[in-house]
């Protein structure tokens, strides 16, 4: 009997699952000169595409500043193909010695005295640019500073704006690499998160489990009930978190009433 010819194993490219989560790709180049390009996944991957994340309303940012800081803490800001997960915050409050609204409404400081929901951005030691979220009614004087974040969309721009080719904690652990690496100046003050277009504050609909607490950074020219308060938050189990990192720890649940 004659055997038949054996039938060579065709790879089906069709059958490749399709990829929904954002991914950003990178050319790797190898001894053999040719190269490959490898997915360069988030740190938090998205059960949602950025397309079907809903913008945060104006009521939820109008509230006292310690409150809106730890539920900032998952939430993504987007400007054009960017999209940050915000991993870090700390609060500044009305009367707080810490807090810009100290020195009363000023042409720098007129934003942080309007509605809650509209960014506040300054300029720190004329090299840094600043990202705040204004918190509370209007004429309070309470923003939400964002410390930290993690890339979820537009790896390759934020390294751009970094002038950094890494992937690591180092790209965006600190606020001004995050004022950086979303292309900021001072006239996005007064721009409302909470409208379509320009910076966008984001819902992914999922909520942190843990957060750390501990105080601000850099403020020791505050009272001490002020410098020691415990106003800075972080989402736990993450690497994208400024230093001191030892100041921080995990005895806080933002669920918990202050």
């Amino acid at each position: 009997m004659k055997t038949p010819a054996r039938r060579s194993k065709r790879v089906d490219q069709k059958s490749e699952p399709k990829v929904t989560t954002p991914v950003a790709l990178r050319a790797r180049e190898k001894k053999c000169s040719k190269t490959r390009a490898v997915r360069v996944r988030p740190e938090y991957p998205l059960t949602r595409t950025t397309a079907e994340m809903k913008l945060m309303a104006p009521e939820f940012f109008q509230i006292d500043a310690l409150d809106l800081a730890p539920r900032l803490l998952g939430k993504f800001l987007r400007r054009d193909n960017v999209v940050l997960r915000i991993t870090e915050v700390e609060a500044y409050r009305p009367n707080d010695s810490a807090c810009h609204g100290r020195f009363g409404v000023t042409p720098r400081t007129a934003p942080v005295f309007g509605p809650g929901g509209h960014a506040y951005v300054y300029l720190c030691y004329g090299l840094h640019m600043m990202l705040n979220i204004v918190a509370d009614k209007e004429g309070a004087g309470a923003a939400v500073l964002i410390r930290s974040c993690s890339p979820v969309t537009g790896l390759e721009t934020i390294q751009e704006r970094r002038g950094q080719k890494t992937d690591k904690p180092v790209l965006l652990n600190g606020p001004g690499k995050v004022g950086q690496a979303l292309g900021l100046s001072t006239e996005w003050s007064h721009h409302p998160l909470f409208s379509p277009g320009g910076l966008e504050l984001l819902d992914g609909g999922e909520d942190v489990e843990r957060v750390m607490v501990g105080p601000r950074v850099g403020i020791d020219y505050a009272l001490p009930q002020h410098v020691n308060a415990l106003w800075r938050f972080a989402i736990a189990d993450t690497p994208w978190i400024s230093a001191p990192k030892n100041t921080l720890n995990s005895n806080f649940n933002p669920k918990t009433p202050f």
